[in-house]
């Protein structure tokens, strides 16, 4: 199932939005400030997906041994409908050019693939193995619950 657009705004219902998107950015970043605009209009885009803007320097304390060197750097997750933790898998994590069409074809791309692909599309490689077991990766979803 692919994720369509929309023109409304997101769903107020988050335990049956599937996708979770964060950024993590920080506000003294010139790239961030003028990327943001356009990340909270593909919320409106997708809103069968929760987007959410992490700074990351208000919450450095929760995010542990995560280093964010550039930005943007997003957190892609796809969550079983109806659950809001636990079967959970993270489909991307790391940096992005900050040109939103990048993001929304990877959001169409992941949204192509079934809740049963996903699993084995975060196991393709070592580097995604590695994001399902990192706890502070994994954790940023419930920093944003």
């Amino acid at each position: 199932m692919s994720l369509p657009r929309q023109a409304s705004a997101p769903s107020e219902n988050q335990a049956s939005e599937e996708f979770l998107v964060i950024c993590l950015c920080a506000e003294w970043c010139t790239t961030c400030r003028e990327y943001r605009p356009g990340f909270n209009e593909l919320a409106r885009e997708f809103p069968q997906a929760r987007f959410c803007w992490l700074d990351i320097e208000e919450r450095a304390d929760d995010l542990g041994d995560l280093d964010i060197e550039n930005f943007p750097t997003l957190f892609i997750q796809r969550r079983s409908v109806g659950s809001r933790e636990g079967n959970a898998t993270v489909l991307f994590y790391g940096t992005m050019p900050p040109q939103l069409g990048h993001l929304r074809r990877m959001i169409e791309s992941l949204g192509a693939q079934s809740p049963e692909e996903n699993p084995d599309f975060a196991q393709l490689s070592p580097e995604r193995q590695g994001w399902q077991r990192d706890p502070d990766i994994s954790r940023l979803g419930d920093l944003v619950a």
